[in-house]
């Protein structure tokens, strides 16, 4: 049973799909963990809090703590969109029910966790596409700009390439992909205006849901399909490339599409690739530890 006092570490890792919650106490043990919808402010602060919270209370329940106890949480959020200022003032003026809210971007809590907190880069390929190396101080941020401007060779990008492509082979504008049979099939619809239909309102995270079918159309030879696999591969090592400009000591692919694409990388990259050490989502705890410490030293002095 934990002490009423005891100091208590949330972790949220919160993209463009889901929002990864983690509880971790004082002396690094795992509590509870959560997981729910998108935390992208991008699509609406109500939509980013209220997968915060919801995540957030697996995570207690989980741990076998109460609702009060959210009030006891030292918190880390790396949040997908929050490298735009706007989005990162929304963030900071929000009235949390936490203990306190250290905030950063999901691209910085996955670097945090794939190295330890030590210089590295790391690549996330899901939803969305970015990159970051720190290596001596020496920062470089890369992508993260937003769909459909941005995020090329990601989920959603290669989602919204799946539909174009699909509309222009059954218009016949385009040569026959098995891509217009997995879709249709997917979604159980008969011609290009259903389709249509279905993706009028889409959200990135609604492409990116169907961005593996790309993939399985590519490992089964289709032709239209392995050229967008190769398209997004060479997004994606562009951004490796000038990652490794600053030689990292390490560099991680994270994301949900990161192992998909990985294979279809140049040798040379694939071969400088080393497993993530810890996820984004303690990441975020060691990045509200440090925070946390640096504030406690500097109210002490």
């Amino acid at each position: 049973m934990l002490k009423a006092d005891t100091p208590l570490y949330l972790g949220i890792d919160g993209g463009g799909s889901k929002c990864r919650a983690v509880i971790v106490s004082s002396d690094q043990q795992i509590l509870g963990e959560g997981l729910s919808g998108p935390a992208n402010p991008l699509r609406g602060m109500k939509v980013a809090t209220d997968s915060i919270l919801s995540a957030t209370q697996q995570a207690l329940t989980c741990a076998g703590l109460a609702f009060n106890d959210m009030s006891r949480l030292v918190a880390g959020a790396g949040l997908a969109g929050v490298n735009v200022p706007q989005y990162f003032q929304l963030f900071s003026d929000w009235q949390h029910p936490f203990k306190t809210l250290h905030l950063t971007s999901d691209l910085h809590i996955a670097c945090m966790g794939a190295h330890q907190g030590g210089d590295g880069a790391v690549i996330i390929v899901g939803t969305g596409s970015c990159g970051l190396a720190d290596v001596n101080g020496q920062l470089i941020e890369l992508g993260g700009h937003g769909f459909p401007y941005g995020d090329n060779g990601s989920g959603a990008w290669f989602g919204m390439q799946l539909l174009h492509k699909v509309l222009l082979s059954l218009d016949k504008l385009a040569p026959q992909t098995m891509l217009a049979d997995l879709l249709l099939q997917e979604l159980a619809a008969a011609n290009a205006m259903e389709l249509v239909a279905h993706f009028m309102h889409a959200t990135p995270t609604t492409y990116a849901k169907f961005a593996p079918l790309v993939f399985v159309a590519a490992e089964a030879g289709d032709e239209t399909a392995l050229q967008l696999v190769q398209q997004g591969a060479g997004f994606i090592a562009d951004i490796a490339n000038r990652l490794l400009s600053i030689q990292p000591p390490r560099l991680s692919f994270i994301g949900g599409l990161a192992h998909k694409l990985l294979p279809y990388l140049p040798a040379q990259i694939q071969q400088q690739v080393t497993p993530a050490l810890q996820t984004p989502e303690l990441g975020a705890v060691w990045y509200a530890r440090s925070r946390n410490q640096t504030q406690s030293i500097a109210m002490s002095l």
